[in-house]
């Protein structure tokens, strides 16, 4: 004879079950979600320091064009311009050159790279600002990637150099040698630091700065 408390077991088990089966798949999905998500926030970082070597690597290539002589047209160097490039005269306001890029960055006009540095003096004159979009970049430069255009448009890399004064300059080894005076002989020459900045400068979402510095030391024969 059948018990009559045993009505309706299967349709609550069946409920149970199916209820606990619900909150696994919502973890899970909750889960992959924040996996998702963290990759992305890391994918971001490692790719906005890659942009800022970029900014110290165009910087240091900017103070050796200026001490070669900066290209003309014909792809020729203009040595009459040929120089060691020294400080303008007003201070920075940490404001950039917006050079070739497309879209504008909001970085670019709330002076975000030069704040990003704590320990700069409160007057610093320097040589050169400059802004570029690291999208644009790429893609006037031919260069392969498999990122989306439209997501490599929200980095930018900045960098503005200050001539930080006379230092010992060693000529082994350094692409900026000028003159005969025998590998690792010690010569007169000038320093300059170079300030990077990598940025992702994505609307709606938290700016990404990463910032580095390095110090050139160019000769002064």
């Amino acid at each position: 004879m059948r018990n009559i408390k045993e009505k309706g077991f299967a349709l609550i088990l069946s409920l149970v079950l199916l209820l606990a089966m619900s909150l696994m798949g919502g973890a899970l999905i909750l889960i992959t979600s924040e996996d998702h998500k963290s990759n992305n926030i890391v994918d971001v970082n490692q790719q906005t320091f890659y942009v800022a070597e970029m900014a110290l690597s165009e910087g240091e290539r900017y103070l050796k064009n200026q001490l070669a002589g900066p290209w003309k047209t014909d792809g020729t160097r203009d040595l009459a311009l040929a120089k060691l490039p020294t400080n303008l005269a007003t201070d920075f306001d940490g404001l950039m050159t917006s050079m070739p890029i497309n879209p504008p960055t909001q970085a670019n006009n709330a002076a975000i790279c030069k704040n990003s540095f704590s320990d700069l003096p409160e007057e610093l004159k320097v040589i050169v600002a400059e802004s570029w979009n690291f999208g644009t970049f790429l893609k006037n430069s031919n260069i392969p990637t498999d990122k989306d255009t439209a997501y490599l448009n929200n980095f930018y890399y900045e960098y503005f150099i200050t001539k930080l004064g006379a230092a010992n300059f060693k000529g082994a080894g350094s692409s900026a040698k000028r003159g005969s005076g025998g590998l690792g002989s010690g010569k007169n020459g000038m320093a300059y630091r170079v300030y990077g900045c990598g940025i992702y400068d994505d609307p709606g979402n938290t700016e990404t700065v990463v910032t580095l510095e390095s110090v050139v030391i160019l000769p002064l024969s």
